[in-house]
């Protein structure tokens, strides 16, 4: 890359940007009068996330070794000291940003308010940055840039020892910046002419267009006036954008003719027309780019597997595409990137766009982009293999929630156990989540009570679906419960029934003699007094806080909610004997239940709840009977089986 004009050497990943960089050394060498919150923003495109990733390479004291800093403008330089905490909020939730200053810190908060509380609490001051505010969220529609800005952001900037560092959208950093004191934050619009730097874009043209750095040979590359020229030219015409300085070489490199541009009007001022001036350099129409490109910029996650891409092009199209796909590579190639990734069953290729700015373009130009996600959606759900989720696509079943919500279609889906049971909790609680309460089923209001569940324990698909068989059956549901028995897995429990009695402190198994036949298996609750149904405890004519009922532990009808309520004195307990000599055995801890089998020592079941266990016993023939404060449910385990719920 060719040397700054002013001698020093340009940051070798930014190739540019002096002014800038300038503030953010002297912000990290908090030098007085230097506001102690910075903000990057600018229009999409404009070069944030490269600069914020050039400048952490500074900051870090490994990466900095590998950097030529004494040629670089010493007042760029930002001094040695030990790393910031980088909390990255790519696919990132607000929650989980906090939870990755709790690592770094060596935090111990049990909630999001404490984290700040203890932040504002360590000796000396400390350096948070957070790149990548626009990229926040598992599902790009849910709105997680302006809940993390709210919810995180700004409780940083109100701590008077953070040093606080991010990139936002211009929208989000002028609402960000309102709510602080003045002389807080500084923002610095990488659009505004004082931060713009049109000799840096010039510098980065050169160096995309060097066959030194990778350009093919060419008449303009291999010449260096012509290649300097050329260079000029494009940066001119980019304005401050250096996505579009990328996209128009990339275009002129991949195009078929040897000749550079001679006219400035075929080099592209914005993203769009550089996207237009391509196709047309190949002799193709423009919408036919933009309809390749479509469901990459309507796409969620890291990217669509290329079988599927096809198939949603020819989706959103509203024709078949077939043929101008076979021979898209060349039209596609400036704005398109492959990836490898390891999936089920091995490593596979996805296509994403070469930047998200591409997408906003992309998603201005469509008629109606919920209509477009409609046609998404309904390709994605004709790929279903009998519309068995186990057996979808990994794309299809992890992300098809976030296409539908942006459709309007989510809560008509919200009805399939299968889809709870086999989706990734992580984008699927997003997109649960993003829709008003109101709007949804039972089925799906009792997947958001259980998906904090699933994404803390990260269960594979057999946990849970175990966790969500039990809640459904504390909800009342049935049938969903029964629905998920029918998918084929092997679960450790089946839960027998479910009874919303709240204040429950003890819980115990035991049978009751009958006059004739067998006993019968009961659990006796202690419950408040007053509760339908239950015996109080205590003298006749005393005062009483509690009583105990008795409940069927194999059936769900109430045995004391009857005229001839059962006597809890008639009860019998299992002896010492009999649970010792029981096939399962129970251990608790915190915030789980264990069941275990005695002659192999393998777990068994592993319960877990999103309220926390107030009592629990295990009958000798494998019924688990427990209590939260929300009531006390059975559940038959399958002792056979060592699969561990959790």
């Amino acid at each position: 890359m060719a040397g700054a004009p002013d001698g020093y050497a340009p940051h070798p990943y930014i190739g540019g940007r002096t002014a800038v960089l300038r503030a953010l050394a002297a912000w990290r060498a908090e030098w007085p009068g230097t506001p102690r919150v910075l903000v990057l923003t600018g229009d999409p495109g404009s070069g944030r996330s490269h600069l914020l990733t050039g400048f952490l390479m500074l900051c870090d004291p490994e990466y900095r070794k590998r950097l030529p800093l004494d040629d670089l403008d010493p007042s760029t330089v930002p001094p040695e000291r030990p790393a910031p905490a980088v909390p990255g909020a790519a696919g990132m939730t607000a929650a989980q940003v906090v939870w990755l200053l709790v690592d770094h810190f060596g935090l111990e908060a049990d909630d999001v308010s404490g984290v700040f509380t203890e932040l504002a609490a360590l000796a000396g001051p400390v350096t948070v940055v957070v790149p990548d505010v626009d990229r926040a969220g598992p599902v790009r529609t849910t709105g997680e840039p302006a809940r993390l800005t709210q919810e995180v952001l700004k409780p940083l900037a109100a701590i008077e020892t953070v040093h606080l560092l991010t990139e936002l959208p211009r929208r989000l950093a002028d609402e960000f910046a309102a709510g602080l004191p003045v002389g807080t934050v500084q923002v610095i619009d990488l659009d505004a002419p004082q931060w713009a730097d049109p000799q840096g874009l010039v510098l980065q043209a050169e160096a995309l267009l060097s066959p030194q750095l990778g350009a093919r040979d060419m008449p303009f590359t291999t010449d260096a006036t012509t290649r300097r020229s050329l260079a000029e030219a494009i940066g001119r015409r980019a304005g401050t954008s250096p996505l579009t300085v990328e996209l128009a070489v990339q275009s002129i490199l991949t195009s078929p003719g040897t000749v550079a541009p001679r006219d400035d009007a075929l080099l592209p001022s914005s993203i769009g027309q550089a996207l237009d001036l391509h196709a047309r350099r190949l002799g193709a129409d423009p919408q036919t780019l933009r309809d390749l490109l479509a469901p990459l910029a309507l796409a969620e996650g890291d990217g669509l597997p290329v079988d599927i891409w096809a198939q949603l092009v020819n989706a959103v199209a509203g024709k078949d595409m077939s043929g101008v796909i076979a021979g898209s590579s060349a039209l596609t190639g400036p704005f398109v990137q492959s990836l490898q990734s390891d999936g089920d069953g091995g490593t596979r290729t996805l296509l994403q766009l070469l930047h998200p700015a591409i997408g906003d373009e992309i998603r201005a130009g469509l008629p109606n982009v919920r209509a477009a996600q409609t046609q998404i959606a309904m390709a994605l759900l004709e790929a279903v293999p009998e519309q068995d989720w186990s057996k979808a696509d990994p794309y299809v079943r992890d992300h098809i929630a976030g296409h539908t919500l942006e459709a309007g279609l989510l809560p008509q889906l919200l009805t399939d156990p299968g889809l709870f049971v086999h989706a990734d909790p992580v984008p699927l609680r997003a997109a649960v989540e993003a829709i008003p309460t109101d709007e949804l089923g039972a089925p799906a209001r009792t997947y958001l009570r259980t998906a904090p569940l699933l994404t803390r324990t990260q269960a594979p698909a057999v946990l849970r679906a175990a966790l969500l068989e039990t809640a459904f059956v504390e909800d009342s549901l049935p049938d969903y419960a029964d629905a998920i028995h029918r998918l084929g897995l092997d679960l450790p429990w089946q839960t027998v029934w479910s009874l919303p009695v709240p204040g429950i402190t003890a819980v115990t198994v035991g049978s009751l003699p009958r006059p004739r036949g067998q006993a019968t298996p009961v659990a006796v609750l202690v419950v408040p007094a007053g509760t339908p149904g239950a015996h109080s405890v205590g003298e006749p004519g005393g005062t009483s806080h509690s009583a105990v009922l008795v409940h069927g532990l194999l059936r769900t009808d109430d045995l004391g909610d009857t005229d001839t309520a059962p006597d809890p004195t008639q009860v019998l307990r299992p002896s010492e004997e009999e649970r010792a000599t029981a096939p399962l055995g129970l251990s608790r801890g915190a915030d789980y239940l264990r069941v275990w089998n005695r002659a192999s020592e393998e777990v068994v079941a592993t319960l877990i709840s999103d309220t926390p266990f107030t009592t629990a016993d295990l009958s000798p023939d494998g019924i688990l009977l427990v209590a939260t404060e929300r009531g006390t449910k059975a559940l038959r385990i399958h002792r056979t089986d060592p699969t561990t719920a959790s």
